[in-house]
């Protein structure tokens, strides 16, 4: 069992290598509150290091992933712009969201989002940092911001990132919206379905491949995927041989490489 802080707008579950959190506020269409983000934050920088939790499910409670961000408290800043330091406090504010997007995107475990109801504005944008996304074909999504006259500013470079440089700018530009099955089309969404059961047992496939997968590997593989689009193509070479020399020196790749020989599953594999 991972050590785990105590969270107070997330609910938390563990169970075969696998580590689900529900964010739990429903009233407040389980948006970005200070509460949730602070839980949201914490968890994921207590296990980024702990390689028995193999993956990670975000999901919301209530019918609904993610509203985006806390307008309540966009409504307060703006009550308080008169105040000396506002400026820099809005700056603090989005500065915290992009910490936890960086987190949710870097995470060396597999990140899936499985979302039910709605994924707004920086929902969305939460989403774009996963590895795998599972929607709901009624699902809604939408790019609020310049319709309220704000920018998707911290979400924009994985929003780029999910759906390319072209798609990307359209949808940010456009405030659009969108159902679960234009989210496919677009290739926002690796599988879709019309019942919460289908989208959970996608949600099982993806832990039964990932389970029968190194941990350090996917890590490694995660770090080196990441990390290629800022490298020239001779720092790519020498990155990747890096990387495939550390796996192969590796306890992981000696176990991988014996199993295979001796035909045998390697001592990392976990049933779900």
């Amino acid at each position: 069992m991972p050590n785990l802080p105590d969270t107070t707008a997330i609910d938390t579950e563990f169970s075969s290598g696998w580590l689900t959190l529900w964010f739990n506020q429903p009233e407040s269409r389980n948006a970005f509150t200070s509460e949730l983000t602070a839980d949201l934050v914490s968890i994921l920088k207590a296990v980024r290091d702990d390689r028995k939790v193999r993956g990670i499910t975000i999901r919301g409670r209530g019918g609904i992933f993610c509203a985006g961000g806390d307008l309540k408290s966009f409504k307060s800043s703006h009550q308080a712009s008169d105040a000396p330091d506002a400026r820099e406090n809005i700056i603090e504010m989005s500065k915290g969201g992009a910490e936890m997007f960086d987190l949710v995107n870097t995470m060396p475990q597999v990140v899936v989002v499985l979302i039910e109801g709605a994924a707004m504005a920086g929902g969305f944008g939460l989403a774009c940092c996963a590895d795998v996304v599972i929607v709901h074909e009624e699902a809604r999504f939408a790019f609020s911001e310049t319709a309220i006259g704000l920018s998707p500013a911290q979400i924009s470079p994985f929003v780029i990132q999910r759906l390319g440089y072209a798609t990307g700018r359209r949808l940010m530009l456009t405030a659009a919206r969108f159902d679960g099955r234009e989210a496919k089309s677009l290739g926002f969404a690796d599988f879709i379905g019309d019942s919460v059961d289908l989208l959970e047992t996608f949600e099982t496939r993806i832990r039964e491949q990932v389970l029968r997968c190194a941990p350090g590997a996917v890590a490694d593989t995660k770090a080196l995927i990441l990390e290629l689009p800022h490298l020239s193509r001779e720092d790519t070479v020498q990155a990747a041989a890096e990387n495939f020399t550390d796996r192969m020196m590796s306890e992981e790749g000696k176990e991988g490489v014996a199993s295979f020989v001796e035909k045998r599953k390697p001592d990392w594999v976990v049933k779900p």
